[in-house]
């Protein structure tokens, strides 16, 4: 069978006529080919498990803030009843304290 551009008769001359040439540079190319595909492979296997890694960092920081949520919620609620008696003068110990804690937070913070 006869190719155009590769001359005539056997395989002798394609070596003659440039085919192991186009040979050597396919097989360059592919090569190359290889590395990057392998490359990107090994780089989307990092990013899955990167990703697992955070949708699991954020499903226990969403779980801290639940309970979080739930003790500040229930916090609130002792402050509130505490507002509702006669117990003015401990709710503004309550209130002093506080602001003293942070104000000591803040003069910790400033220093550093």
């Amino acid at each position: 069978m006869r190719r155009a551009g590769l001359g005539e008769g056997g395989p002798g001359n394609y070596v003659a006529s440039g085919y192991s040439v186009y040979e050597e540079e396919n097989d360059h190319l592919q090569e190359g080919l290889r590395a990057k595909v392998t490359a990107l492979k090994s780089l989307s296997i990092d990013i899955g498990t990167e990703v697992k890694y955070q949708n699991k960092m954020l499903d226990d920081m969403d779980t801290d803030f639940d309970s979080t949520g739930g003790l500040l919620g229930a916090t609130i609620g002792r402050v509130k009843q505490l507002s509702r008696g006669s117990q003015t003068k401990l709710l503004c110990y309550m209130l002093l304290f506080c602001f003293f804690v942070f104000f000591v937070l803040y003069w910790f913070i400033k220093l550093r």
